[in-house]
């Protein structure tokens, strides 16, 4: 744990069991992190590569979720092949995978298996390398990276440094930028680093009854808005991601709310180019089947009666709100935002 201004106690992430990739202990931040571990008597087992990780017990999907979100995995990312990253970025790329946050909507869950451990790469130098040929590629258009499509960087980076480093070198590329997202408060050690103004820190934001009920091992309401107010008051571009944003009796309240709190933290602080993202609560059949597994007693509303099925790409789609409840959430959280941030610009509701 630290404390804070305020009186706020952060609780840090400590994994309970580790997985370690031979090959890793030959980069800096390896033998940083497996003195880290070591250090904290937290168990190390040292594998042949971080893709064959057994070890994790689970009796049952609720157990075995428990236990892979208490584990980290450290090894070298080998595939450099970046995906794109609409609409939010150009490309998305991974410090690390997995995340310490247990939100039970995450889209996270379907994706990474069933034991969805921390994988943390150490080779970060050649990660910025392939970073950089991605960039020259489109000079001299600028090229905007998301480093928080598959984690939360800022959950993991008391470990790691590793998102200290990736703002470094952005502050030093002409043409590349970086785009944080987070739901966790541990932000001190990247406020007095150079940023040049070259990376957009975003804050997950949701109000109260959402984060109390569904977004598990994450920092309160209170601690983001915070930490959002350090970070504009270190100079950094300041973003946030409304998301998801859910239709249950008394939302408009609870938004406004979440909305007017966040506005009177950053009166005194001046942020130029505020921006917010808009994101509607959806789901898929597979999400949800997993979701039930691991949390049979969630109150997400995933009764698709209510819901409007969207179809995406590939032949696949998701459960959104229909027409009328859309249109409702996005209009009412656009005027609030009008009305609280004048300057602000809305850049999408999905």
């Amino acid at each position: 744990m630290c404390k804070v201004p305020g009186g706020i106690v952060l609780k840090r992430f400590r994994p309970e069991q580790a997985f370690f990739e031979k090959e890793a202990l030959e980069y800096p931040l390896g033998k940083r992190m497996h003195t880290f571990l070591q250090k904290h008597s937290i168990p190390i087992t040292i594998i042949p590569s971080h893709n064959r990780v057994t070890g994790i017990p689970g009796a049952n999907p609720m157990e075995a979720y428990r236990n892979a979100k208490r584990t980290i995995v450290v090894g070298i990312k080998r595939t450099m092949e970046l995906d794109i990253c609409k609409p939010s970025a150009n490309y998305q790329f991974s410090l690390s995978t997995g995340c310490v946050g247990g939100c039970h909507y995450c889209y996270l869950q379907t994706t990474m298996g069933k034991k969805p451990y921390i994988r943390i790469y150490v080779n970060t130098d050649e990660i910025f390398d392939n970073l950089n040929q991605y960039i020259e590629k489109r000079a001299p258009r600028l090229t905007f990276f998301e480093s928080s499509s598959s984690s939360d960087p800022v959950g993991v980076e008391h470990m790691t440094g590793s998102l200290k480093k990736a703002i470094e070198f952005f502050a030093k590329s002409k043409y590349g930028r970086l785009r944080i997202v987070t739901k966790f408060a541990q932000v001190d050690s990247l406020l007095d680093i150079h940023h040049n103004q070259h990376t957009r820190f975003r804050f997950s934001l949701n109000s109260d009854y959402v984060i109390r009920n569904f977004e598990q091992m994450t920092a309160t309401l209170e601690e983001r808005i915070e930490a959002a107010g350090k970070i504009a008051q270190a100079g950094y571009p300041l973003g946030f991601i409304l998301a998801p944003i859910m239709h249950y009796e008394g939302w408009q309240d609870e938004y406004s709310y979440m909305l007017s709190h966040l506005s009177k933290t950053l009166a005194n602080t001046s942020v130029k180019d505020l921006t917010f993202e808009l994101i509607q609560y959806r789901f898929t059949k597979a999400a949800k089947n997993i979701i039930l597994e691991r949390f049979p007693n969630t109150k997400l509303d995933m009764d698709e009666s209510n819901r409007k099925y969207k179809w995406g790409k590939y032949g696949r789609g998701k459960w959104v709100y229909p027409d009328e409840k859309s249109k409702e959430l996005d209009q009412f959280i656009r005027q609030q935002i009008k009305e609280k941030f004048p300057a602000a610009r809305v850049q999408y509701f999905t």
